[in-house]
């Protein structure tokens, strides 16, 4: 595998873990959005990753070789959680019901923390495998020398 193919994985990964980032803030900052444009609360959303498939003729060496080392990672598509909202007794909340209810977003802080400390650490990850794999072309660079 060359050096370029590694950084393209790794870059495939923190543009993917970046949007994750981005899906997770997204939530923490809307757990308390009681009415939406659609007029209900706000759904927790979810990022739906999926391996790169790299093009044809890499696709072809790598089954040649005898070598599948894939071509990263893509967003497929973001999600909304379909788990039920969260039903808290309000009677004067101007979005509460009939029988003076509010529906709240299906969004736990806790959990979607957790969540946002694993794509970082994923970003982190993938920074530390791209300068390690610069590292390397360098160290084979002096070599050259």
């Amino acid at each position: 595998m060359s050096y370029f193919k590694t950084m393209d994985i790794s870059a495939s990964a923190l543009t993917a873990q970046t949007l994750r980032i981005e899906t997770i803030s997204q939530n923490i900052a809307n757990s308390q959005t009681t009415r939406t444009e659609t007029g209900e609360a706000y759904r927790r959303k979810l990022v739906v990753m999926e391996e790169k498939k790299g093009d044809f003729t890499g696709e072809l060496q790598g089954g040649i070789n005898k070598v599948n080392a894939g071509g990263g990672v893509r967003v497929a598509r973001i999600i909304e959680d379909e788990s039920p909202l969260r039903r808290v007794y309000e009677p004067g909340h101007p979005d509460a019901d009939d029988e003076g209810y509010v529906f709240y977003p299906n969004v736990n802080p806790v959990t979607e923390m957790v969540n946002l400390i694993s794509a970082t650490r994923a970003y982190e990850a993938n920074v530390t495998g791209i300068n390690s794999t610069k590292g390397m072309a360098m160290k084979a660079l002096e070599i050259g020398r």
